[in-house]
């Protein structure tokens, strides 16, 4: 009896170890790399590097910021979109890469939807209409009477897709027309619109505020749907003209394929990093708000983006270049 007592359990023990043995490791067992399209010290940079260092404080885990920029932050989403979908090589990344490349870039070597697991967003940003302080303008609606009155005079600056693409739905929007003036980045342009160079921008908070704050620029409305609380005394655009809103936006994703336990664990790991003081602290200081969305949330939020962006494109008659 003791002899078949011993071998039923010698056979329990046999069928449940490959059980065991089947079962996946613990994430994170390794080092996590989270890839940006930009360079150190952008506002990218720096958000990631402080979400990285909640998520090592929770699991014990290095997170490596490795910058892979260039082409509009191709370079880096083509490098995640062929990396092993295993959640140890991920992609920080804005609606440039998600939601622009794909309407303004005649080729990318990355599909924005196909390519990416989507894990969370982390922020979101609104854009502040600002004027040289000799534009004749103290609002929005005397802004849009100023360009209405001398059509194609006024001047536009824009050093990112995301302020360019603003001006041309405010355009579109009032039925005003400006002279688009490029840059490589928004810095140099805010500084052209302190000295007169150029007349107005719809721009980022970080580049602009400091100029509004020292009197050097004026500014008349906030793209967000609602005054911003960094800003509360600026009126939302949409309060002179309903349904303007425009927002620039920081999200994490995986390559597709990646297991979804893992793409779960991932977007907790987020979650718990933005209530962290100091990851909230770098969210404001780049002037966006923390805005948490998780992978299904935020598959749908970024395919309503594409469109949108797409829509605004074509309409504006911007060729892909």
């Amino acid at each position: 009896m003791r002899i078949r007592r011993a071998l039923i359990a010698l056979a329990c023990t046999a069928a449940i170890a490959p059980l065991a043995s089947a079962q996946p490791p613990a994430f994170p067992a390794k080092p996590i790399t989270i890839v940006i399209g930009s360079t150190p010290g952008s506002a990218t940079d720096g958000l990631t590097r402080a979400v990285g260092a909640e998520i090592t404080r929770r699991t014990g885990q290095a997170v490596i910021v490795e910058s892979r920029a260039g082409a509009f932050g191709s370079i880096a989403a083509q490098y995640v979109a062929k990396a092993q979908p295993d959640g140890y090589t991920l992609f920080m990344t804005t609606n440039t890469t998600q939601s622009a490349n794909p309407h303004l870039l005649r080729k990318i070597a990355y599909d924005p939807i196909k390519d990416f697991a989507p894990v969370s967003l982390l922020a979101r940003g609104y854009l502040a209409l600002v004027v040289n302080p000799q534009i004749k303008a103290t609002n929005v609606a005397e802004l849009v009477a100023l360009a209405k009155a001398q059509p194609g005079k006024l001047n536009y600056g824009s050093g990112s897709s995301s302020a360019q693409i603003a001006t041309e739905l405010f355009q579109q929007a009032t039925g005003t027309k400006f002279n688009y003036v490029p840059y490589k980045a928004n810095p140099p342009a805010v500084l052209d619109l302190v000295g007169g160079q150029i007349d107005l921008m719809i721009v980022d908070l970080t580049t602009s505020l400091p100029q509004v704050k020292a009197g050097k620029l004026r500014a008349l409305g906030m793209s967000s749907p609602k005054r911003s609380p960094l800003v509360p005394e600026v009126p939302a655009i949409s309060e002179s003209l309903p349904g303007y809103e425009f927002g620039y936006w920081n999200a994490l994703y995986a390559p597709a394929g990646t297991p979804a336990p893992v793409v779960q664990q991932l977007a907790g790991l987020v979650r718990e990093a933005l209530a962290a003081p100091a990851v909230q602290q770098v969210i404001e200081k780049t002037g966006q708000e923390a805005a948490f969305m998780g992978p299904e949330e935020l598959g749908k939020f970024q395919l309503g983006e594409l469109e949108r962006w797409g829509k605004i494109i074509r309409a504006a008659g911007i060729e892909a270049e």
